[in-house]
């Protein structure tokens, strides 16, 4: 069975073809095939220790033996420089396509036109609430290392 074409805005373009699709389902079938085979093999073969004693059910922690409880407090200083991480990542999340689309050789002239100087002025923005957290954090201590 053959696919004809079909009358676009943008021109003749093939129709869609579901077969074009096939490997994508037959990847995500062996995908799932094999996490399920997996999981059943831990279960049906006897994968695991056969005489289970008490020093091979005791917990293992870098070679040495656990002391004290598992249930150990955390400084908030590991947390907030985890989230800092992530607010310095999503600003390059944002800044990254906006820099290739804006100062790109061979951009759309018309795109920088329209929307360039709005563009620009609300990254401006952005950047000034990001300097202006990175500010109020650093005055907080937040950067100090205890």
């Amino acid at each position: 069975m053959s696919v004809s074409p079909v009358q676009t805005p943008a021109g003749v373009e093939p129709a869609f073809d579901l077969v074009a699709y096939y490997p994508i389902l037959i990847y995500a079938v062996v995908c799932v095939l094999f996490a399920g085979s997996a999981i059943a093999a831990t279960h049906l073969f006897p994968f695991k220790p056969r005489k289970p004693t008490r020093i091979k059910q005791m917990p293992y922690e870098s070679g040495m033996d656990p002391v004290g409880t598992a249930r150990m407090q955390f400084d908030i200083k590991f947390y907030l420089i985890a989230i800092l991480f992530l607010v310095f990542d999503v600003e390059l999340l944002f800044l990254y396509p906006w820099a290739v689309i804006a100062y790109s050789e061979g951009g759309d002239q018309t795109w920088r036109r329209v929307f360039g100087t709005v563009v620009f002025l609300e990254i401006m923005v952005f950047l000034a609430t990001f300097v202006i957290a990175y500010v109020y954090a650093w005055k907080k201590g937040v950067f100090l290392w205890r």
